[in-house]
């Protein structure tokens, strides 16, 4: 491979993000294909933080510049918060840095943008301290956070704002793994990962649940091939436990990609009649099929909406999970490009989308049935207040609360936020279908 100008390579990156097109996960795998592979865990330092810190490096760089990049050179923008990042948060030394991302700047041929590029990063330099304070002086800049995600936070969290605040500023996701019990025991995964001195510890909250002392390729974990665990938080893996599943259930895993909560059902009843997920992304259900193949697990899988009955074949499923699209505002510390690409009014029409499947899966579900409904979001329009509205509309529907000592007890349902060296922020609710 030939040489690559990483700093170039992430402001390519990122440039689309700029300009509201795209994710990290879906421009960053492309992205890393083009690196040598001993630069990729620098590409994707360079690219998550910058976005991570997308609002502190924007007012760095609005202070800096004497006018706005236009369109057109959004890449070059990206590449100068990009440097800016660097000079801030990484070891890197600072000259290296700057020639680095200067001479990215050619590689964009852009070389107008060289001598501007390198004038800012060392005027940051000069002025680092002044600077940084004038950072500081705004909300925006000491939340690192958008103004509307701000107010709406407290608004919804008086008192845990700051906390929703600070973790999603938090860079340190733990690495949490759930072991397959159709394969192995928790207890002994936990010994074959000593046997290799990996150190792990036992989840407190999911009986399946283990986090890894630090982070790796999971793939040259024991057992990886021949299905012994999966990649998931551990708030995500309360969803199996939840559903109360029993022998001989009708169930449906609604909006299952990439395929773990679906993988877990089936882990935790090996006797169930029969399992359907539906998907409606075609390009997502590769990984659902893999994840399954190597969990050595079968369920039937439609290409569908959700939202929709032509798949469905009319037979009632006793057990029904919604994992619904949601903001993803509970996982933003792994995906902090959610900070930069989330507007305020995206929440309300997400709100109308997960009504409408819940009152369509709502025609499926058997008398007596139960629905656990949940997202990774932490805002009460998308959860408890959606679940109010839903069962105050639907004579049938019965809230029945959490008893758990895990999240926040809510009116409806249970709701977790991040939590430093631990799970995700989540949210459920249960509902059961009431006997004619």
């Amino acid at each position: 491979m030939m040489n690559v100008n990483v700093r170039q390579l992430a402001a390519e990156t990122l440039e689309p993000l700029l300009r509201h097109q795209g994710s990290l996960n879906a421009v960053l795998p492309e992205a890393a294909a083009r690196c040598p592979e001993r630069d990729r865990g620098l590409l994707r330092q360079l690219c998550y933080g910058t976005m991570r810190d997308f609002q502190q490096l924007n007012i760095i760089a609005n202070k800096l510049l004497k006018r706005p990049f236009k369109v057109a050179d959004f890449d070059i923008r990206a590449l100068l918060l990009v440097g800016i990042y660097q000079l801030r948060s990484l070891r890197v030394p600072a000259h290296a840095a700057i020639n680095e991302t200067v001479e990215a700047a050619h590689g964009l041929k852009k070389s107008w943008a060289a001598s501007l590029i390198n004038g800012v990063l060392r005027r940051y330099q000069r002025e680092t301290e002044a600077i940084e304070e004038k950072v500081l002086e705004s909300e925006l800049g000491r939340q690192n956070h958008p103004e509307w995600f701000i107010r709406k936070v407290q608004n919804n969290w008086p008192d845990h704002w700051q906390k929703i605040i600070d973790g999603n500023n938090d860079s340190d996701a733990p690495l949490t793994l759930r072991v397959n019990k159709q394969q192995i025991s928790r207890e002994d995964f936990l010994q074959a990962l000593a046997d290799e001195e990996i150190d792990a510890t036992a989840t407190p909250l999911s009986p399946q649940g283990v986090t890894l002392e630090e982070a790796c390729d999971v793939t040259i974990l024991p057992g990886y091939d021949d299905g012994w665990f999966s990649v998931q938080d551990e708030a995500a893996q309360l969803s199996a436990e939840l559903l109360d599943l029993q022998p001989g259930q009708r169930v449906l895993d609604a909006c299952a990609a990439p395929g773990g909560k679906l993988g877990h059902i089936l882990e935790q009843e090996a006797e169930l009649s029969h399992v359907d997920a539906v998907e409606l992304e075609k390009r997502r259900t590769d990984r659902v099929y893999d994840n399954l193949a190597r969990l050595k697990l079968e369920a039937n899988l439609y290409i569908a909406d959700a939202s929709k009955d032509d798949w469905w074949d009319k037979h009632a499923y006793d057990r029904i999970l919604l994992d619904a699209p949601c903001s993803a505002t509970g996982v933003i510390r792994r995906h902090p490009d959610i900070k930069y690409l989330r507007k305020g009014e995206d929440i309300a029409a997400l709100a109308d989308i997960q009504l409408s499947i819940l009152q369509n899966l709502w025609q499926m579900l058997a008398p007596g049935g139960k629905l656990l409904y949940a997202t990774c979001s932490i805002f009460p329009q998308e959860n408890e207040r959606l679940i109010k509205r839903f069962v105050t509309q639907q004579n049938d529907a019965e809230h029945i609360p959490l008893s758990a000592d895990w999240g926040v007890s809510r009116p409806y349902g249970r709701q977790l936020f991040a939590i430093p060296n631990s799970h995700d922020g989540f949210y459920y609710a249960l509902l059961t279908k009431a006997v004619d």
